[in-house]
C-alpha cells in the first residue's frame, strides 16, 4: 500500500516514519490529544502487531521507529492507526468545550478535507510520510538520535529523557509510557 505516495516495500523491516498533522496544526499542545496517540499505539502493540522500537509526539507530528510482526502488514497498521486517530481526535476537538483553538481547527479540517478526494469531510493527517527502511545500524542510530533530539531542539526539554511523549526514558533505563523493544 503506498503512503503518501511511498511504499513499504519490506514489510517486517524497521522504518522510520513520520506522521504530521494537516496544515501543521499545533494539536499535541494538549495533552488529551497526545494521550489518544499513545493510547493507540499500545492497542496497535497488543493487537495489531506493531513493534515499537521508539517514537516521539511533537505538537504538530509525530516519529516512529517500527516493524511488524511475522505474517503482519506494516502498512495495513498504520492505515488503521491513522484512520483510528484521526477519528478519535477530530471527535476529542470537537466535543471539548474548552478547546479555545476549536472552531479554527475544524475550518482547517474541513478545508483540508473537501481537497483531498480521499476523504468524505475532515482530514487530520497529511498524506505526505515518508517512510524510510533503515537496513543498517548507523542509520537506526542516527534516526534514533534525531527522534530523541526533537523535544530538546524544539526548546521543550533540557534532556530527552525528560520529555515524557517519547521513549527516551526507555532507553536510559525508566519507566517510559510506552513499553519499547531496543535497537541493537
Amino acid at each position: 500500500m503506498g503512503i503518501g505516495g511511498y511504499k513499504i516495500r519490506n514489510q517486517n523491516e524497521i522504518h522510520f516514519i513520520t506522521f504530521a498533522v494537516v496544515m501543521w496544526i499545533d494539536v499535541f499542545s494538549r495533552q488529551h490529544y497526545r494521550d489518544i496517540v499513545v493510547d493507540s499505539l499500545r492497542y496497535c502493540q497488543k493487537n495489531k502487531g506493531l513493534l515499537l522500537y521508539a517514537w516521539v509526539i511533537m505538537s504538530n507530528h509525530v516519529h516512529f521507529i517500527i516493524s511488524a510482526q511475522q505474517g503482519t502488514k506494516l502498512s495495513n497498521i498504520l492505515r488503521d492507526f491513522k484512520k483510528h486517530t484521526s477519528v478519535q481526535i477530530l471527535r476529542a476537538v470537537q466535543n471539548n468545550p474548552r478547546e479555545s483553538r476549536r472552531v479554527w481547527m475544524m475550518e482547517k479540517f474541513k478545508d483540508a478535507g473537501t481537497h483531498n478526494s480521499r476523504n468524505e469531510n475532515l482530514q487530520f493527517w497529511r498524506q505526505d510520510n515518508h517512510p524510510v527502511e533503515l537496513s543498517t545500524n548507523v542509520m537506526m542510530g542516527q534516526r534514533l538520535n534525531y527522534l530523541h533530539l526533537n523535544p530538546v531542539k524544539a526548546g521543550i526539554v533540557e534532556r530527552p529523557e525528560d520529555y515524557l511523549y517519547s521513549s527516551a526514558r526507555n532507553y536510559i533505563g525508566k519507566a517510559g509510557l510506552l513499553e519499547v523493544l531496543f535497537l541493537k
